[in-house]
């Protein structure tokens, strides 16, 4: 019997139960015709349950002989009081309750409820998101499980439904698939619907039919489940933390306890059941049980290790033509090679994508993937079942922001994750693209570097001439967790970027110091200021502005700035510049004309507008005297302003040769033309002081002067020949670099210019042009001993080896890794905190849950 047809039976024998209290009532007042009426009401209605019985069970159903021994009674005593003989109130209602207590108890310990579950897949390679709780539930005798492959349309660029897709036909062979026209929803009612599409509309790319967005689905469903189409390696995209069918969904099957806090506040925690993922079901037992392969592998694959390699979607959204000189490249590192066999699978989505966001890309994916099949390159895999590619691959070569890292994860086989950017093998010195990448003191002291595997260099004599000082032990090789080490009275302060905590350290003594409050988000500090006496940590993602007392160590919050300063601009995550102005610190606003300005000691802000229409977003600020010069976020105008007399001018007269080039698309735009500023005099051969404005590019293509007066600006050319990108993917620049900004330099023409596509730095004296190195050392052989090599990544990659210069594609076919060396329980024992069934029964356990919820 279905759960609501046994909830119905057992609500028929409720209402029995008031209709005996009635009839006892009655009796008592003598009120024997409305007796006899509601016996007769009794009867018919445990007929009615019978025949829902016999129609579900059987006649042969124990529950249908009481059925009929009550009528019986309930025809006796109504033949007692029609013929006028008394008949006790409280025996009639004792003996009808007697049997009411009986048909409960048949029904409720003799009637099985069978479940009606029905799972919705839309594409076939993403069954495996749903695959081993179809299993539980078509194992189970008490439920009748259905899989209903549904359709879906790529969309058209202006949102509409385009091309129709159904895969019913795609699905394994031993799936018994029922057509979504011979179902109906509406009749049937479901126990239970598993979903995993999330996004109902929200997507751009494609839409599953309306008739089974998420609200439609509720309506005909007690009980609603979306299990995610993927599966991560520790962290969720941002997006996914509010998706539609959250809305409805009853249930939320998420991998581990850690997953909570990715999801809006919004959602009810007693949603979300962390059990595992079905992929990771899957993928354990058939690695423990490798399947045959499919048709023209096996030749390819004998007596080759096999890499299974991995594009993704976010990889080539990122950077479309690094993505495609990455497909080349890597292809290339395969070609004529014996020992090692590429197994190539694209995302299932990669084509529709690229049709609908990326056209103009389209012919150079389709001729890379031509070639790599007609040249018989590796092994295309098209099929829907990932797992087979998983369990027949030795190791995983790709992107990082995919789920299949976390099934290599789980699988306990090496992972390997491609940097997009590198498309040659490393030369000689192509590690200082990597390495040599310093974040700027304004005070000029740069005696300590924290590097991109979370260790702390030391250049003693604050000559850029760095060694290994020690590591930071956050036991993460990823770099981005800390951006900047701070030497204040003896004292070293290691301030956070992705990390939420400050680290002190002194005497190679680390103390740390957590903030109150936590984020999910990657990005919680961009930048920070300091002076003798506080240390500001500026927000991206983390909610308030952080500010330190080196003093006291007290720490103080602030709200409202992060919200002025880090927005959502358009789809684009930006932030606005920051300056010191007298005892106040500038915010700017990443979107328009306006600026906090906050008190450094009180801590009391207040927002002032430049009223400049041009100033749509500020990316830098430059102080001079009473003036702030305004650095566009957006637009080709320069803007000086001075907040105490409210007067503003503007300076766009740019050669007609400068441009702005969007990185990495290399698109011409009008965004982040500018970097700094540089004013300084200099006295003519006359013995008058002239004044020199030049201006650093940022995305722009050359650095220019600026005549104050006439508003005329001129392309300046240094006496290096700077260009804008780095030679090769190890040195990604987005632009040719730019001054750095000391303080002590100020109003001189001596400054520094950091020339980002090489990595140098040099002394320049604007007035006279002449220059000189910096020099920026690390020796190789200190770099080589501390590479981390393959070890827990971060909280968003729980195990790994990045490409590097120092450990290249190359070099992991050739097994020559630097740093540590793969060791499989190692990366087992890191990925079972982002699974919360390491044995593979997720899907036993979520039927089991879902089954006895009660829904």
């Amino acid at each position: 019997m279905r759960k609501a047809q046994k909830k119905q039976a057992e609500d028929f024998v409720e209402l029995l139960g008031q209709a005996h209290d009635e009839i006892r009532k009655e009796i008592e007042k003598k009120n024997i015709p409305t007796v006899l009426s509601l016996l007769a009401d009794c009867q018919e209605g445990a007929m009615s349950l019978g025949e829902l019985i016999e129609k579900t069970e059987g006649e042969d159903a124990a529950t249908i002989p009481l059925l009929e021994r009550y009528c019986e009674e309930l025809y006796r005593i109504h033949e007692e009081l029609a013929q006028g003989n008394p008949m006790g109130a409280n025996k009639v209602y004792k003996n009808l309750r007697q049997w009411i207590l009986k048909i409960k108890s048949s029904i409720r310990n003799e009637i099985k409820t069978r479940l009606e579950v029905v799972f919705l897949p839309y594409k076939a390679s993403m069954w495996d998101s749903l695959e081993s709780v179809w299993k539980a539930a078509d194992a189970d005798p008490d439920c009748d499980a259905y899989v209903i492959p549904i359709p879906y349309y790529d969309k058209k660029a202006d949102g509409s439904l385009g091309t129709y897709h159904y895969e019913g036909n795609d699905m394994p062979p031993y799936v018994p698939v029922v057509h979504y026209e011979a179902y109906s929803f509406q009749n049937r009612k479901p126990d239970v619907i598993y979903t995993h599409n999330p996004y109902d509309y929200a997507n751009y790319v494609t839409s599953v039919d309306p008739r089974f967005y998420s609200d439609e689905l509720k309506k005909n469903t007690e009980c609603l489940v979306y299990i995610p189409y993927y599966a991560t390696s520790g962290g969720m995209a941002e997006g996914q933390s509010l998706c539609p069918v959250y809305l409805n969904a009853d249930y939320i099957i998420i991998q581990a306890e850690k997953y909570r806090k990715f999801f809006d506040p919004m959602i009810s925690r007693n949603k979300l059941v962390p059990f595992g993922s079905p992929k990771f079901d899957k993928v354990i037992h058939m690695c423990a049980n490798p399947p045959e392969l499919p048709a023209g592998w096996k030749e390819k694959m004998a007596g080759r290790k096999v890499y299974f390699y991995n594009t993704s979607i976010q990889g080539m959204l990122g950077n479309t033509v690094g993505f495609l000189k990455k497909m080349d490249y890597v292809f290339k590192c395969f070609q004529g090679r014996g020992d090692a066999c590429l197994l190539w699978r694209p995302h299932p989505l990669m084509e529709s994508t690229f049709n609908s966001l990326r056209p103009m890309y389209k012919p150079l994916y389709d001729a890379l993937k031509n070639a790599f099949i007609s040249e018989n390159t590796g092994i295309y895999d098209d099929t829907p079942d990932i797992e087979c590619a998983i369990a027949h691959s030795d190791a995983y070569i790709g992107d990082a922001g995919t789920s299949v890292t976390s099934l290599f994860g789980v699988a306990g086989k090496p992972i390997f994750i491609l940097n997009n950017n590198i498309h040659t093998l490393p030369r000689e010195d192509d590690w200082r693209g990597e390495v040599v990448n310093p974040t700027f003191d304004m005070w000029g002291n740069d005696r300590y570097h924290v590097t991109r595997n979370n260790q702390l260099w030391v250049s003693e004599n604050n000559d850029y001439h760095y060694h290994f000082y020690m590591d930071l032990g956050i036991g993460y090789s990823a770099g981005g967790y800390y951006i900047r080490a701070l030497e204040i009275k003896d004292i070293i302060y290691v301030l956070p970027g992705n990390a939420q905590n400050l680290l002190i350290i002194k005497d190679k003594r680390i103390r740390k110091i957590d903030f109150e409050i936590q984020i999910t988000q990657v990005g919680a500090f961009w930048n920070y200021w300091y002076n003798e006496k506080y240390i500001f940590l500026l927000p991206n993602q983390y909610p308030l502005l952080i500010r330190f007392n080196i003093e006291t160590e007290e720490i103080r919050y602030v709200d409202g700035v992060r919200q002025f300063n880090a927005r959502d601009v358009e789809g684009e995550w930006r932030t606005g510049g920051i300056q010191i102005y007298g005892n106040e610190l500038v915010f700017a606003s990443p979107e328009d004309n306006n600026f906090l300005f906050l008190d450094i000691d009180t801590l009391k802000s207040r927002i002032l507008s430049s009223h400049s229409e041009c100033n749509l977003g500020t990316q830098g600020m430059v102080p001079e005297g009473d003036n702030l010069w305004l650095m566009p976020l957006n637009g080709m105008t320069i803007t000086c302003w001075n907040p105490k007399t409210e007067e503003v001018r503007e300076y766009g007269d740019l050669p007609q040769n400068f441009k702005s080039i969007k990185w990495p698309h290399e698109l011409e735009c009008e965004e982040r033309p500018f970097g700094m500023i540089a004013l300084f005099k200099e006295k003519s051969s006359e013995g008058n002081e002239k004044e020199n404005i030049v201006i650093s590019p940022s995305w722009g293509n050359m650095y220019l002067t600026l005549d104050r007066e006439t508003g005329k600006m001129e392309e300046w050319k240094p006496p290096i020949p700077f260009k804008n990108r780095g030679k090769n993917g190890y040195f990604v620049a987005g632009g040719m670099g730019g001054f750095v900004i000391t303080i002590p330099q100020f109003g001189k023409a001596e400054r520094r210019i950091w020339y980002a596509p090489e990595r140098k730095l040099y002394d320049i004296n604007l007035a006279t042009r002449e220059w000189r190195e910096v020099p920026i050392e690390f020796d190789y052989e200190d770099l080589k001993e501390h590479e981390p090599g393959f070890m827990e990544e971060s909280e968003w990659l729980q195990y790994c080896l990045n490409e590097n210069a120092f450990n290249s594609l190359i070099d992991f076919l050739d097994g020559a890794i630097t740093g540590n060396q793969f060791d499989r329980e190692r990366q087992l024992r890191a990925f079972s905190k982002i699974n919360a069934d390491t044995e593979g029964r997720c899907g036993e356990r979520v039927h089991r849950f879902v089954k006895s919820s009660g829904r």
